[in-house]
């Protein structure tokens, strides 16, 4: 039996291997915020006043986006766009730009609007979200197949479907479901 005085280790982290640990952390971190905001969900704000009463400007919303991929958005959400061709055209708008609105008719539905009453499929549509009834009429139109009918919930301050036309499903970047700015707002939207 030896009685020599075990040698210590010391693995002391230099320098170099503490920068290469937190660059890996720094890398594994940024990729994450990457595919999250690619393919999860994302921030957005509001620029205008074409949801209110729902959402005010300067709002911020988390939009999620993994669930339009199994499912087409029901009627009654709240969907982010990019803006169809007819949109692009009439309004200067860039493909890249987002639109909020909520989703008020899908393909097969017919919309009217008449005195100041949003139908889908001839049944008046309770309204209790919008800012005020509508003050134009819109004469029946049925969505075409791979297409969506969408309002914004400030109906006279809206330029929205019954402006522009059809949204097409594949432009629907995703769904609005959290409202994270301001925080006396904050909540499921």
């Amino acid at each position: 039996m030896s009685l020599t005085k075990p040698k210590k280790l010391t693995n002391k982290p230099t320098w170099w291997s503490n920068l290469k640990e937190n660059s890996i952390t720094v890398i594994v971190a940024l990729a994450l915020a990457l595919v999250i905001r690619l393919f999860i969900a994302e921030p957005r704000y509001i620029p205008s006043e074409s949801m209110f009463p729902t959402l005010s400007t300067g709002d911020r919303l988390v939009i999620e986006k993994v669930g339009y991929k199994f499912h087409p958005p029901n009627k009654g959400d709240i969907i982010v766009f990019q803006p169809p061709e007819m949109l692009r055209m009439i309004g200067n708008f860039e493909k890249s730009q987002a639109f909020i609105k909520r989703a008020i008719a899908k393909s097969g539905d017919t919309v009217a609007v008449k005195n100041g009453v949003v139908y889908v499929n001839d049944r008046p549509l309770i309204e209790d979200y919008i800012a005020a009834p509508p003050e134009y009429e819109l004469i029946p139109v049925t969505v075409p197949e791979g297409q969506l009918f969408v309002m914004g919930d400030n109906r006279n301050n809206s330029n929205d479907s019954h402006i522009w036309g059809f949204l097409p499903t594949e432009n629907v970047i995703g769904h609005a479901v959290f409202r994270f700015w301001p925080l006396e707002r904050i909540g499921i939207v």
